[in-house]
């Protein structure tokens, strides 16, 4: 976490206008140095976001300040790797804990789901409903195919959707997760499936920025074409 923070460092100078000057409610963004430097900010902000740091923002500010006249660190090396190991212990703690619980919810909803009318298991444990059977053929593992799809957590909150933004994705069979990879094989070419996605078949224990570690993911498959 603490590297990750320090390859930002030359762009994070950037904030120091915004932070310096009581917060975004009081910047112009008149020139393009301007526009560039909250464009940058809003980047790292985001990029921050997604990782769940908790930042400081005028504390940040006041050493970006001190960096910048050269004036002395009030922490040494040490105490700032330091505070940066301990921080990111606390947050691997906190998304075990949140792995755990997820993993929790995701192995009832299965259970449950399973034992659904008109709901699939596969042996790897995967589940599908077919909401509208296709005609065409099968990709295989190698084949590139075309897709609209819609990404959903069990909660029912959206992380992702082609169909919003307008466009449908292609991409190789063989290089997404292994539940999609296994469910495309079986879907045929006009094919509209919802499929439930085991965390071990989706993201399991690490997660991303916007999906939380062990979460159970749902999609919406409509297979368009299996491209050339």
């Amino acid at each position: 976490m603490f590297l990750r923070l320090t390859v930002l460092s030359s762009s994070i100078l950037f904030l120091t206008v915004a932070c310096t000057k009581g917060g975004s409610t009081n910047v112009e963004l008149k020139t393009d140095e301007q526009k560039f430097s909250y464009a940058v900010g809003q980047q790292i902000g985001t990029g921050m976001k997604s990782q769940n740091l908790k930042i400081d923002v005028d504390v940040m500010a006041a050493s970006i300040k001190d960096a910048l006249k050269g004036s002395p660190s009030r922490l040494t090396p040490q105490e700032m790797q330091a505070v940066a190991q301990k921080m990111q212990a606390g947050m691997q703690e906190k998304q075990a804990g949140v792995g755990k619980e997820n993993k929790a919810k995701a192995d009832k909803f299965l259970a449950e789901n399973k034992a659904k009318k008109g709901v699939t298991t596969t042996k790897s444990g995967l589940q599908y409903e077919v909401i509208t059977e296709g005609k065409g053929k099968s990709p295989k593992a190698t084949d590139t195919v075309k897709v609209h799809y819609k990404g959903t957590l069990l909660d029912g909150s959206e992380f992702d959707s082609s169909i919003k933004r307008g466009e449908p994705a292609a991409f190789p069979v063989n290089r997404v997760i292994p539940g999609w990879t296994e469910a495309l094989q079986l879907m045929k070419v006009g094919s509209k499936w919802k499929l439930s996605i085991p965390p071990e078949l989706a993201y399991g224990e690490q997660g991303r920025p916007s999906i939380p570690p062990n979460s159970l993911l749902q999609f919406e498959v409509e297979l368009i074409s299996i491209e050339k």
